[in-house]
């Protein structure tokens, strides 16, 4: 049996006849996927099948299904073996590819790269992967998504805070349609962020490389969401590809080491006060920029938010304010609201608002509720049979 090979830019490579190491320009292969996966819509296809078929790494293949997903462009179907099926959306990826053309590392020896112009004002709403419109926001005389854009041009690595709901991932999702997100938790282990082997169809064992990688490799911008869930041991495999080295070894796949190219960018999440939340000094002193981010109630407004719910949440956000309560409606509670109102009545949305209240704060928080919709509001709750 013949020996696979391996090379810096696709790992271990399928031994398929007229196979070729061939580097293509960024987002190509995930094309090429994608027509794969859009000639028989039908079709449940696993990684090394498309592999097998482009000549390609099932591990590259692999990655460029991951992304397809988090664009969805591609759904999984099944786990043993993984395999994946066209979305609506596949037959548009299988077009062009969607990441634009890397620019080239310059040699060692040229001259220092001059540094990017700057990034145009946006102000308009943008388009968010979930076909949802982010209406950016102010920070320091900016829109929020053009600052966050000039921060990833100068190198500077940017810590969204604040509390959950308040629009951390939509913003970054606004400013960077190059995203690639690893969704912290206290499960996440170092596997999940630069990859681990897994089985093909024939039984052999291939490494797939994890998000990381694929971020450094194609110059993207990495998103941590919930990095400070993430057990800080796990997160250090970051930290080299973020300081002067920008680079990381996979101890677990013959040391291998992974440059990043230009472009690398990593922006994280932290929600300050949820349980298991710990913000390090080492994990800090990688984000040089932390922007605080809340609940812009004048925007819920403008969303057409009942402007009742609206009033309760900025009453509550007040005496949060004030150290009275720990908790407030955000942005995410509000639109819930306006869609449980839509469902079940305004009266059973205001009780609602009691009841996703931590407890400690529920009285507080149905105060104010019944202050504003009236006495009668109560949380959710089942009663005698019809």
């Amino acid at each position: 049996m013949s020996t696979p090979a391996t090379t810096p830019d696709h790992g271990t490579a399928l031994a398929v006849p007229g196979a070729t190491t061939t580097r293509l320009r960024n987002g190509e292969l995930r094309r090429m996927v994608a027509e794969q996966l859009a000639k028989d819509p039908t079709a449940a296809l696993t990684p090394g099948t498309i592999a097998r078929r482009l000549g390609k790494s099932s591990g590259a293949v692999g990655n460029a299904l991951v992304t397809l997903e988090a664009l969805g462009q591609a759904r999984p179907v099944g786990t043993k073996p993984v395999s994946y099926r066209a979305t609506d959306k596949t037959a548009d990826a299988a077009k062009t590819a969607t990441v634009a053309p890397r620019t080239p590392t310059a040699p060692a020896s040229s001259a220092p790269t001059p540094p990017p112009a700057p990034t145009a004002l946006v102000t308009r709403p943008v388009r968010r992967p979930n076909g949802q419109m982010y209406h950016p926001r102010k920070l320091s005389g900016l829109s929020d998504v053009t600052a966050l854009r000039r921060l990833r041009a100068a190198g500077v690595s940017a810590l969204m805070y604040g509390p959950p709901g308040t629009g951390k991932t939509s913003v970054v999702e606004a400013a960077f349609d190059d995203l690639i997100t690893i969704q912290g938790d206290s499960d996440t282990v170092t596997d999940d962020f630069v990859g681990s082997y897994t089985q093909t169809p024939d039984g052999r064992y291939e490494f797939a490389y994890g998000p990381l990688v694929t971020a450094m490799r194609e110059g993207r911008a990495l998103f941590i969401d919930d990095a400070t869930l993430i057990p800080p041991t796990v997160l250090a495999v970051v930290y080299p590809a973020m300081d002067g080295r920008r680079q990381i070894i996979i101890k677990s796949h013959k040391n291998e080491v992974v440059d990043a190219a230009p472009g690398f960018y990593v922006v994280a999440g932290h929600n300050p006060g949820v349980h298991g939340a710990v913000l390090t000094d080492a994990l800090s002193s990688r984000f040089a920029a932390q922007i605080h981010v809340s609940t812009d109630y004048d925007l819920a407004v403008q969303l057409g938010i009942e402007p009742k719910a609206v009033r309760v949440a900025r009453n509550l956000a007040a005496r949060q304010g004030k150290g009275e309560i720990g908790w407030a409606p955000q942005l995410r509670e509000l639109i819930a609201f306006n869609r449980i109102a839509a469902v079940l009545g305004t009266a059973a949305a205001a009780g609602n608002l009691v009841g996703i209240a931590p407890e400690e704060d529920r009285e507080v928080v149905a105060e104010t509720v019944r202050n504003v919709f009236g006495a009668n509001v109560a949380p959710l709750s089942l009663g005698p049979q019809f």
